[in-house]
């Protein structure tokens, strides 16, 4: 009997968590087909008006101009924060780009030398106290992100639109 418990017990956990899985996961072909059907019952009846001009296509930008990718870092970059000749804290960043069409290449071609940039910038807000008390507030992180911004476009150029932080997080000793 207690050998069975235990077995019992993961056999059980395994059957919910695949249970969990397949319940809540997203399914995607049927709503590929959905958006599929859409689009070509839009565009037969397109045709049928006799209208030969082409339809507009469908922009995800943001007003930055057309076409728009996001490029995330592959990497998470941990800063330490010093106080009193010791670590005190941790902070954890994922961080990702919007860049122009066709620029993520880039990103990725360049990415030692941009990861190397944003430490540089992470670090020296990390001396200024910027990730000490109330890290969180707006004012705090739009310096951060403009430094951010300004470090990208010293190494990227011109394609860069923005800097995103995705996930921030910070572990206290």
């Amino acid at each position: 009997m207690k050998k069975l418990l235990p077995l019992l017990l993961a056999l059980i956990g395994t059957a919910a968590g695949t249970g969990a899985g397949i319940f809540l996961a997203a399914p995607q072909e049927p709503a590929e087909h959905e958006a599929a059907a859409d689009h070509s019952e839009a565009a037969d009846a397109h045709d049928a008006s006799g209208d030969t001009h082409a339809a507009p296509e469908e922009s995800h930008d943001d007003g930055h101009g057309g076409g728009n990718e996001y490029a995330k870092m592959n990497n998470q970059f941990v800063v330490p924060v010093i106080g009193k000749d010791r670590v005190d804290s941790l902070v954890v960043m994922s961080l990702s780009l919007e860049v122009t069409a066709g620029g993520t290449e880039l990103v990725y071609n360049r990415e030692p030398k941009l990861r190397d940039a944003f430490l540089r910038v992470l670090f020296d807000h990390a001396n200024i106290g910027g990730f000490e008390g109330n890290f969180t507030d707006i004012q705090r992180l739009e310096v951060l992100r403009r430094a951010l911004m300004d470090a990208a476009r010293n190494v990227l150029g011109t394609s860069v639109l923005d800097v995103l932080i995705t996930e921030i997080a910070r572990q206290d000793s």
